[in-house]
Parts: C-alpha cells; sequence; structure tokens
C-alpha cells in the first residue's frame, strides 16, 4: 500500500492500550491512519472532565509519536440518546442491561463509520480482541474468537451489522495482552502501563443508583425481599442494587447462602432463592441480530453465551415468532433478562439477542 493506492482508516483512539497498538498496527501495514477520540458522556458539560482530558492528552501524544492526524469528536448526544437513555430504562425496568454492547452497535460503530465517510474514509478500527471473517458455511461477516480466549470481546460485539463488520479492522484480535503490551512499550511507556478498563465508563465509581438519581431523579425506594413462594424475608435497599444470582450485599440472614432469583419491578420485590434454583436449561431471548447466519429454520445444534464471563456451553437453538429458545445440554446457572444471549459455531458468532 504506498502513494494513492493507500487505503484510509479511521482508528477510534481512546487513549488506552488497545487502540493505541491498533493504530501502530495499521500504519506499519501501510494504511493512511487517522486517529479519533470520541466525546461521549464524561460528561455533559462543555468543560471535560480531569478523565476525559486524561484520554484526549494520551491519545494525541500517541498519534503525535506515530505521525498521524488526531481529532476529538462530540458524540455525546448520541450516547445519551442511544445508551444512557437506555440503561436507565432498563435498570427502571428491573432488567439487567449491557451497555457496551447497545454502545458498540448504535454509537462506536456508526460514529466511526459517519465519520471515515467525512474524510474519504472506507475503513474503520478499533482495539477489540476479535477477529473479522466470513463465515465458511456463508460467506457472511461475523466475528471469531481472539487468539487469547480470556481476553475475547466477540460478546459484546454480537450486534454488529453486516455493513459495520465490512468497514472494520480488528488487528489487535490476532495478538494476546501480553504481545500488545509489548508494542505498547516501544510507542508510549506511559500508554503501556495503563490498566484496563473494568467499569461502566459513564459510572466509574459503579453506583448506579446516584447515577440514575442525578440524571432523571428516580429514587429506588426500599421494599421487601420474599422467597419462591411469596413470604416476606426481609428489607431491600432498593430494586437497582440487586441483579439475578448476587449473594453479598443482601443483608439476610437465613441460615444458608440465598441468591436473587429476580426483580418483582411491579412490586417492589426482590426474589430470593437458594442455588440450585438458580440453574435453568430454557433461555429465550428476543431482539435478534444475526451475523454468520441470516435466520434459524428448524433446529440449530450449537453454543451459547450468557454473559461476558460465561464459557460457551453446547446447547439446541429454535426461532419462533422472533424469538429464539436455547435449550442447553446442561443447566446454566443465573441467566439474566436484559443481559445477551450470543450464539456460537465454533469460533464464529452466529446471532445475539436480549435475554427476556
Amino acid at each position: 500500500m504506498n502513494g494513492e493506492n493507500k487505503q484510509k482508516v479511521i482508528v477510534g483512539m481512546s487513549g488506552g492500550v488497545d487502540s493505541s497498538v491498533a493504530a501502530f498496527l495499521l500504519k506499519e501495514k501501510g494504511y493512511e491512519v487517522i486517529g479519533m477520540t470520541m466525546r461521549t458522556w464524561e460528561n455533559a458539560c462543555e468543560k471535560m472532565t480531569d478523565d476525559e482530558n486524561q484520554a484526549v492528552n494520551d491519545a494525541a501524544r500517541v498519534a503525535e509519536k506515530l505521525g498521524i492526524p488526531h481529532y476529538v469528536v462530540d458524540f455525546r448526544k448520541e450516547f445519551e440518546d442511544r445508551v444512557i437513555k437506555y440503561f436507565v430504562s432498563e435498570y427502571k425496568s428491573g432488567r439487567t442491561p449491557n451497555p457496551c454492547i447497545v454502545c458498540n452497535r448504535y454509537v462506536k460503530w456508526e460514529a466511526l463509520l459517519k465519520y471515515a465517510e467525512s474524510l474519504g474514509a472506507n475503513l474503520i478500527a478499533t482495539g477489540h480482541y476479535a477477529l473479522i471473517d466470513k463465515y465458511p458455511k456463508t460467506g457472511r461477516y461475523t466475528v471469531r474468537n481472539a487468539v487469547t480466549a480470556e481476553k475475547d470481546q466477540t460478546y459484546a460485539l454480537c450486534r454488529l451489522t453486516q455493513r459495520q463488520l465490512k468497514s472494520t479492522l480488528m488487528p489487535v484480535g490476532e495478538y494476546t495482552k501480553d504481545q500488545v503490551r509489548k508494542i505498547a512499550e516501544e510507542i508510549d511507556m506511559e500508554i503501556s502501563s495503563k490498566p484496563d478498563s473494568q467499569d461502566i465508563c459513564f459510572i466509574p465509581d459503579g453506583n448506579y443508583a446516584s447515577f440514575i438519581k442525578e440524571y432523571d431523579g428516580t429514587e429506588f425506594k426500599p421494599g421487601d425481599f420474599v422467597d419462591m413462594d411469596g413470604h416476606i424475608i426481609g428489607k431491600h435497599k432498593g430494586i437497582i442494587n440487586y441483579t439475578v444470582g448476587q449473594r453479598k450485599g443482601l443483608g439476610i440472614s437465613a441460615g444458608k447462602h440465598v441468591y436473587v432469583h429476580h426483580i418483582d419491578r411491579e412490586n417492589n420485590r426482590v426474589v430470593i432463592c437458594g442455588n440450585d434454583e438458580l440453574f435453568s436449561r430454557e433461555v429465550k431471548a428476543d431482539n435478534i441480530n444475526f451475523m454468520a447466519i441470516d435466520g434459524i429454520s428448524g433446529e440449530l445444534r450449537a453454543e451459547a453465551k450468557i454473559r461476558y464471563a460465561h464459557k460457551k456451553a453446547p446447547c439446541t437453538v429454535r426461532m419462533e415468532n422472533g424469538i429464539i429458545k436455547c435449550v442447553f445440554d446442561e443447566p446454566q446457572r443465573a441467566a439474566t433478562s436484559g443481559q445477551s444471549l450470543v450464539v456460537y459455531d465454533g469460533e464464529y458468532v452466529l446471532c445475539g439477542g436480549t435475554i427476556i
């Protein structure tokens, strides 16, 4: 790729290790690389927060070292409309949302593609640990597992469209995290030592109730803990503070370990159970996004994940009236409404949907 034949690619640069290395690798391969850092939520005011300033400064410093242009683009409105409002609505409904999956589909990719088009580029790139490929059985684009299983991010990418996948590069998916950090040391020692981000970016302290109260004034009132038969066994501090499978922080003295089975939003109750009652073989999902396949007819043998850190488990999948029914060979623990069900054929993502 030399001279006029260079392909132009917009790299989403967060100021972290992975996106910095993605930009470096693409520059080394001969792409015309342009770095872009998004302003999303951190914070809705005109002045950037310290964290956002740091991210922008880190990304700009790396871009300068790589000799590539760098721009900061404001996507706060898109982020609020698509991610924040969804997050707040889901928690208020008693579900447990996954804002990163929604952000990837509707903000990061849409924003990057829109910006790429404005600069005459037809490719975008991110620092995600995944690989983009065509599924051998259909020829459709999909994501497949990264080289390192423990860093694989295909679960969080399950809502990307064919157009988005066709236009995306994910260069770090071919490397282990240790290899990526070593490459980062060559670029910028300060970047290479930055920790991986763990929390939801717009709630770094993890206090969802406080965030939602500040956002729209909603307060989550105390209510009853009840057992599976409806008997009151204690008081909870507000349904937002609990999620399916949770044991710690319940404050219930039951003489045995107890867990959250589900949230009863209508009655402001948190339903408690023993560990065995958390397991189920059948999980249903709607709002399906097809990737490697364009639909499901009859029964499909596959594997599936019901949360990011879940190990893929063998299952049989059927679809009826827009709803996927996934029956696992063995019972799975704590399937949670609002999280994603992601279906795989080996290392390829077939489709993903929202657990109901």
